[in-house]
C-alpha cells in the first residue's frame, strides 16, 4: 500500500482502522493471558481473584496533622474531605492550626 497516494480522509480512516485492531489485539492477548492465569491457578488450587488481590507492598498512611480537642479519637490527615468537627469549628471561627498535633 503506498500512503502517498492515499487522501487526508483515507489516511485518517486507516489511523482509526489501525488503533482499532491495535486495541482489539491488546484485548485478545490480556483475554488470553487471563484465561492461561485462571487455568494454572485452577490446576493448583487457588482462586486467581484472590492472587490479584493480593498486594505486593504496604500502603503508606498519612499521619493525623488533626486532633478534635475534646475526642483525641478524631483526627483528620489534611489531606481529602474535611470531617464535620472542622468544618462545623472554622464556621464557628476558629482557626485550623488550633487544632494541629
Amino acid at each position: 500500500m503506498d500512503l502517498n497516494t492515499l487522501s487526508l480522509d483515507e489516511l485518517k480512516k486507516l489511523k482509526r482502522d489501525v488503533e482499532k485492531a491495535i486495541t482489539s489485539f491488546e484485548e485478545r492477548r490480556l483475554l488470553e493471558a487471563r484465561k492461561k492465569l485462571e487455568d494454572y491457578a485452577k490446576e493448583i488450587g487457588v482462586d486467581l481473584n484472590e492472587v490479584a488481590g493480593m498486594k505486593k507492598t504496604t500502603k503508606s498512611v498519612n499521619p493525623p496533622k488533626y486532633r478534635h480537642p475534646e475526642d483525641s479519637a478524631l483526627t483528620w490527615t489534611g489531606r481529602g474531605r474535611k470531617p464535620k468537627w472542622i468544618v462545623e469549628a472554622l464556621d464557628a471561627g476558629k482557626d485550623l492550626e488550633s487544632f494541629a498535633i
